[in-house]
C-alpha cells in the first residue's frame, strides 16, 4: 500500500505476508467455483489465480501518525507463537524489518488498537524476550473494545481458542503489564479516530474512523476479506462468527459508504488496499485508489 495521507495524519502498512495464500472454496464456502469464476475479468491477476483456485490477500497492520500520537492498528500473526494452523505456526516473518523500514522503534508507538482479537490480528502485541511474552510496544497504551474482550474471555472460558493460546500469549502479558485498556464500543481519541460497533464477523468486532478536514477513512478490518465481498455481500468468510449478522453488518457498511468520498482501509485487500466504494444497479464496486475496479471491464 502506498502511503496515505488524510488532513495532517499519514497512513502507512507493515506487510506480514501477501500474495495467493487462501483456497477459494475455503474462505467463502457458501459460493460455488463457477460463482466465483464468474469474476475472473476484474479479479486476475493479481486478486485471484484461477489454476490453483487460490486468492491473494495480503496481511497487514497500518501505522498511523497524527500531531500527538503514532498508532498501530491491528498486530498480524506475530513470530514464534505456537499456533494449530500450520500457516500460522511459529512464523519468521520480514515483519520486524518492515516496521523498522518506516523509521520508527517498538518504542516509538504510544498507541495500539485491535479491531478484533482473531489470530491474524494480536500477534505482534507481544514479542518473546528471554523465554517469556512481554509486550511488544513498551510505551504503548493498548487499546480493546469492551464487547469483543468480554466475549472472546466467555468463550475462551467455556473451551479454549481454537487456534492456539492466543489470550496467554498475546493478551494477557499485556494486561499484566498494566498497558492494557478496556474501552466503549464507541470510544473517541482526540485526534480524530473513533471506534464502530461492527458486529459479525466477531460479536465484538470494530471498525476505526479517521476523519478531520482533511477527509475521512475508515479501517475496516474483517468486515471484508476479499474484494469480491463488495461485489457479493452475501457470501460471509469461513471465519465470520455469525452469519446472519455479518451479512447485515457488510450491507449497511457498503450502502453507508458508497458513493461518498470516504476511504476504504481493509486489512486484507491486496491491489494497493485503498479505494471507495460505488454504487451499481446491481449492488457495489470497490474502486482501488492505485487503478482497478471490481466492476468487470467493458467486454
Amino acid at each position: 500500500m502506498r502511503p496515505l495521507t488524510v488532513g495532517d495524519v499519514t497512513v502507512e502498512a507493515v506487510v506480514e505476508v501477501s500474495g495467493p495464500r487462501i483456497p477459494a472454496a475455503m474462505l467463502l464456502p457458501a459460493a460455488e467455483r463457477t460463482e466465483i469464476e464468474a469474476h475472473i475479468p476484474w479479479m486476475t491477476p493479481d486478486l485471484y489465480v484461477p489454476a490453483t483456485h487460490m486468492f491473494s490477500m495480503v496481511r497487514q497492520a497500518y501505522v498511523v501518525r497524527t500531531a500527538h500520537h503514532t498508532i498501530l492498528i491491528d498486530t498480524c500473526v506475530g513470530e514464534h507463537k505456537d499456533r494449530t494452523n500450520e500457516r500460522f505456526r511459529l512464523t519468521e516473518t520480514p515483519w520486524p524489518a518492515n516496521f523498522n523500514a518506516l523509521a520508527i522503534t517498538y518504542d516509538d508507538i504510544d498507541i495500539v488498537m485491535c479491531t478484533h482479537l482473531h489470530v491474524d490480528h494480536v500477534g505482534w502485541n507481544t514479542r518473546l524476550e528471554d523465554g517469556r511474552w512481554v509486550p511488544t510496544f513498551p510505551n504503548a497504551r493498548y487499546l480493546f473494545g469492551k464487547t469483543e474482550m468480554e466475549t472472546y474471555r466467555a468463550a475462551i472460558a467455556e473451551a479454549p481458542d481454537p487456534d492456539g493460546p492466543i489470550y496467554a500469549d498475546s493478551i494477557l502479558p499485556v494486561i499484566e503489564a498494566g498497558q492494557a485498556e478496556i474501552v466503549a464500543d464507541d470510544f473517541e481519541l482526540s485526534d480524530g479516530l473513533w471506534f464502530e460497533m461492527t458486529p459479525g464477523h466477531t460479536e465484538g468486532h470494530i471498525c476505526i474512523h479517521l476523519q478531520n478536514t482533511g477527509g475521512h477513512a475508515v479501517f475496516s478490518g474483517d468486515l471484508m476479506h476479499h474484494p469480491i465481498q463488495v461485489r457479493e455481500p452475501q457470501w460471509n468468510s469461513c471465519f465470520c462468527g455469525d452469519d446472519a449478522q455479518a451479512r447485515i453488518t457488510r450491507r449497511s457498511f457498503l450502502e453507508q459508504h458508497a458513493d461518498t468520498d470516504t476511504l476504504i482501509v481493509p486489512s486484507h485487500f491486496e491491489r494497493g488496499t485503498v479505494g471507495r466504494l460505488e454504487s451499481l444497479a446491481d449492488g457495489f464496486t470497490f474502486n482501488f485508489r492505485d487503478g482497478g475496479s471490481t466492476h468487470a471491464p467493458p467486454g
